[in-house]
């Protein structure tokens, strides 16, 4: 992408986190902001959002028994990250009359006041991030940099207080070598979150991993992804491919929790769906008129179960005093 390579040129190495940031976002180039379709048999992945109607009624189940519980009339859903809005579409259908806000990362903003549920399916695992190497006793942050026309890690200082104190807090007793993610802006996400719920529920849906299982990920979990194939190069064509990292949800939990907001255990997406749908015996999620579409409904809850089920997790977060 040039405006990188152009950034670069103007202002040497950039952090990590700012080549993901135009790599992704930027308005004319980046992979999210272009016209091509990323999803499906087509794209470069699939997504639970891709796997409807089943989905979306299984998360408007989940949706409707909150909303009678917090029993509020302004209730309201926000979903972060929508896409394509396949999700949307099925829980507006499911819950008619509910207000459903979509906003993207890139265009939108939350409203400025919630009672029901903010909802995000893949949203924090694209948000940017730092990234730092552990080397002689210290962090040394992942820089990028220009080879020729290629782009290039090269390591210095870290870029801020913010990122250091990220690792002191949630990567400590690194071994030499390991590599590790700061997810500063999924934090400032947690934040903007926290401070418009003023009674209900965060469902965030993502791959990721608690502090306890870090050590998973000692070169890091960054990741390229095209044509449905992982690809560990994430330097190489920026804009013609998605990157990622895990999820890190420890830092999450605990930012949710110093904000007032209340988790619940984190769960497999499995355990969370088959406690959704053992209410009615997945009957409405299922529902289909003709053998042919009610097989593919069948065939589509086990890719989600299991096929998805474990590798994707459910954080549950919630504020059921209402706050002013």
């Amino acid at each position: 992408m040039r405006e990188i390579h152009d950034e670069i040129e103007r202002r040497g190495p950039i952090p990590f986190a700012r080549f993901m940031e135009l790599a992704l976002y930027h308005p004319e180039r980046g992979y999210y902001c272009r016209a091509r379709d990323p999803f499906g048999m087509a794209g470069d992945y699939y997504t639970n959002a891709q796997l409807q109607p089943v989905f979306g009624r299984l998360i408007a189940a989940q949706m409707r028994a909150w909303r009678e519980e917090l029993g509020v009339e302004d209730f309201s859903v926000v979903e972060l990250g929508a896409g394509r809005g396949e999700t949307a579409q099925v829980v507006r259908e499911a819950l008619p009359g509910v207000p459903y806000l979509e906003v993207e990362r890139q265009r939108g903003e939350l409203p400025g006041r919630v009672r029901g549920v903010v909802f995000s399916n893949e949203f924090f695992d694209a948000l940017p991030v730092h990234v730092a190497r552990w080397d002689g006793g210290r962090w040394r942050e992942r820089y990028v940099g220009l080879q020729g026309e290629r782009f290039c890690w090269v390591e210095g200082e870290l870029s801020g207080r913010e990122v250091e104190e990220y690792l002191e807090r949630y990567a400590p007793e690194p071994e030499a070598g390991q590599v590790a993610e700061a997810g500063i802006e999924a934090l400032r996400w947690m934040e903007r979150i926290a401070g418009c719920l003023e009674r209900g529920y965060v469902l965030a849906i993502d791959y990721g991993y608690t502090s306890d299982e870090r050590r998973r990920f000692p070169a890091g979990s960054l990741m390229g992804y095209c044509r449905h194939s992982a690809v560990e190069d994430v330097l190489a064509e920026p804009g013609e491919r998605d990157i990622t990292a895990h999820v890190a949800f420890t830092p999450l939990v605990e930012r949710a929790e110093e904000l007032g907001l209340r988790a619940l255990p984190i769960e497999s997406q499995a355990r969370f769906l088959l406690a959704v749908g053992e209410r009615d015996q997945f009957a409405s999620a299922l529902a289909a008129s003709g053998e042919q579409e009610a097989h593919r409904r069948r065939m589509t809850l086990k890719t989600l179960l299991y096929g998805m089920g474990e590798t994707f997790r459910v954080v549950v977060l919630r504020r059921t005093e209402d706050t002013k």
